[in-house]
């Protein structure tokens, strides 16, 4: 059962709502160069062609910071910058236009920095995110204390993690925590609450933890993600278990599916995941049989077949059934929009729960995506 949503405070991210009562968002970032304006421009609409509907690049240096004013120019969904390390790219990414910006508080400590950024984020109205990462966290006993220190000595890996004893030095969770609420302080301290914040990790225990403590510190929008969930078969696994575990408390505006592949994989894997949980219905739903020994059709090579083509649709919100035996296929393809129960050769098409063709197999396809396209 999925609880009541957290209401969070409502922000804007260029023309797309956070929070509040507003749909969660799927979100990406570019894997271009970004100073390659032609190539990062081409992914963003390919990945707004997905659904994408909040884009995040990384300003590395000055050229890609100042890349953005022209990417910017040329895509229809808003581009937030991600910052690290140095202040005064974000003061460029400002400059640039872009739609939002995200700060890390592990290697971004110098509190008159923060405040240089805040200052100017806040005369333009743009939100910030205070994104935390497991990854880089700032030492144990150092959090806001400018200087570099070594991830061997900086006490982060001796930190115990959820569901292990507590250390000497605490959990990764509380650490995770108090970096969050040091910068949302300085944040605050300046009157601005254009805030959303993410608290993310690749152990999925951490991250659910996380999230739900601080959702209950912070009235603010939260960003969800699992920190480099790895290729695009297992991550999808693993941001489904952790993403999944986090929206069922009705925690989460914005999410983020983070894969070692193309982005575009990271937008569907997202609305996938939100799909299954009833909280968003963007595109259409297949519902296809794994096929056994009863099959009596490749009913693999059509459920491939038959998603592949539904991509293309612009329907919004249809369930498709494609089902390849008499054990759960009448039933299954009934209860769907548009359903196939495929036999030996043929196969029927249900339309709202009723019959309406019978089809050799040879027109599987397209009698289905026919029927699809009259509903």
């Amino acid at each position: 059962m999925i609880s009541t949503r957290r209401n969070s405070k409502k922000i804007w991210v260029g023309d797309v709502p956070i929070g509040g009562d507003s749909p969660i968002t799927v979100q990406s970032m570019t894997k271009t160069d970004t100073r390659d304006v032609n190539a990062t421009v081409n992914q963003i609409h390919a990945l707004e062609d997905a659904g994408c509907e909040i884009i995040r690049s990384a300003v590395p240096d000055l050229e890609a910071a100042e890349a953005l004013e022209s990417i910017k120019k040329r895509i229809n969904i808003p581009i937030i910058a991600d910052i690290h390390f140095h202040y005064k790219l974000a003061l460029q990414a400002i400059e640039s236009g872009v739609d939002g910006l995200r700060l890390n508080p592990g290697n971004i400590r110098d509190r008159e920095k923060v405040q240089l950024i805040t200052q100017a984020a806040k005369e333009r109205q743009i939100p910030i995110r205070v994104g935390v990462n497991f990854g880089s966290l700032p030492p144990v006993g150092g959090i806001g204390i400018t200087g570099a220190s070594s991830r061997v000595l900086d006490g982060v890996n001796k930190l115990s993690k959820e569901g292990q004893e507590e250390g000497e030095t605490g959990t990764v969770v509380d650490h995770m925590i108090k970096t969050a609420l040091w910068e949302i302080g300085i944040l605050e301290e300046l009157d601005f609450d254009l805030i959303k914040i993410s608290m993310k990790a690749f152990d999925v225990p951490t991250t659910v933890e996380a999230y739900s403590r601080l959702a209950e510190l912070i009235p603010y929008p939260l960003h969800l993600g699992i920190t480099e969930a790895g290729t695009v078969a297992a991550g999808s696994i693993r941001s489904a278990v952790g993403l999944g575990i986090i929206l069922s408390m009705g925690i989460g505006d914005t999410i983020r599916v983070s894969l070692a592949g193309d982005p575009v994989n990271e937008v569907e894997a997202g609305y996938d995941i939100l799909k299954s949980l009833n909280l968003r219905q963007k595109g259409v739903t297949l519902i296809a049989c794994p096929s056994c020994g009863r099959a009596d059709v490749d009913i693999i090579k059509w459920s491939n077949l038959v998603d592949e083509a539904l991509k293309k649709t612009k329907k919004e919100g249809l369930k498709i059934a494609v089902m390849g035996c008499e054990v759960n296929g009448p039933g299954e393809a009934k209860d769907a929009d548009i359903g196939l129960a495929a036999g030996a050769g043929r196969g029927l098409i249900f339309r709202k729960g009723q019959k309406v063709r019978v089809i050799p197999e040879e027109e599987f396809l397209t009698a289905l995506i026919e029927e699809i396209e009259k509903v």
